[in-house]
């Protein structure tokens, strides 16, 4: 299909992006990527006035250290997320989860930001953004601000970004010693979206499991976080045993849909499955 007309914008810097944010109000989109926003213009699931593609803003790209944090652009894409060393020293869980999006040409166009700020709860960087406790920095008329990944997701492809606002970086804290991650998802096919996911982070002392953080992907109308299960993990032995047991609560509290893919129940028994895959992994089991 053919989308419906839309003016075009292309500005060069980040204030003059905002300023056309700003002028289209409710009815802009932001063109970054363009591998979620193209197909829902073309099918014409949405209406926008104003296209502002920020694909020309070179401030939006790359990869800096800052201190107690790694700072990834928004227009970064997957495939220099997937290769930087900062990302694969401070992050690998970003890393883990990025190698199983799409296929190459997806991940050579399609951006960190983009993706996250798409907000698609099948998505596979959501989960990983609650895990790691991202901020998602953005910037708008009235100057930037920064907002908790805890508090982004608002609900389907809805996101905490006001109109006029444009998401622009996303610090990343770095994880002190002792930690280890996994991303364990399935999938009907190679390249397919979520049927379920799990981000995993986990902190060994002693043979146990000190700390735990779980996010889950395509569990409800947005990513999620495990927290009965991480209560459950802490303290119990890095084993099979007592990580299938608090595994046993990862979908407590999750409303998963029902669809072609899968129904609720199905989704409920993947993510108590895979939870207790990504522990062990991430815990080198």
């Amino acid at each position: 299909m053919i989308p419906a007309a839309f003016e075009y914008v292309r500005p060069s810097s980040v204030s003059e992006a905002v300023s056309a944010l700003a002028e289209a109000g409710e009815d802009g989109k932001v063109l970054a990527g363009g591998q979620s926003l193209i197909p829902v213009l073309r099918l014409r699931m949405s209406y926008p006035s104003t296209v502002v593609d920020v694909g020309r803003v070179p401030e939006l790209r790359g990869v800096r250290d800052d201190g107690d944090a790694i700072v990834i652009g928004a227009m970064t894409t997957h495939h220099d997320v997937l290769h930087d060393p900062l990302v694969a020293e401070h992050a690998p869980l970003i890393r883990q989860a990025t190698e199983t999006i799409a296929d190459p040409q997806v991940r050579h166009r399609g951006t960190f930001g983009g993706a996250l700020a798409h907000a698609d709860p099948a998505g596979d960087l959501g989960a990983v953004a609650l895990a790691l406790e991202c901020e998602f920095v953005a910037t708008g008329p009235n100057g930037e601000r920064r907002i908790p990944a805890g508090d982004f997701f608002v609900d389907y492809l809805t996101t905490a970004l006001s109109p006029g606002e444009l998401l622009t970086a996303i610090r990343v804290p770095k994880l002190g010693a002792g930690w280890s991650s996994h991303y364990e998802k399935f999938h009907r096919v190679a390249q397919a979206w979520s049927i379920v996911g799990v981000a995993a982070l986990v902190r060994r002392e002693n043979g146990s499991i000190a700390e735990a953080r779980i996010g889950l992907t395509n569990m409800g109308s947005t990513p999620l976080r495990a927290r009965s299960a991480e209560s459950a993990l802490s303290g119990v032995a890095a084993n099979a045993d007592g990580v299938g047991t608090a595994a046993s609560h990862a979908a407590d509290g999750t409303t998963p849909p029902s669809d072609l893919s899968g129904r609720a129940d199905y989704r409920e028994h993947l993510a108590r499955v895979l939870t207790k895959r990504a522990v062990l992994a991430a815990a080198g089991h």
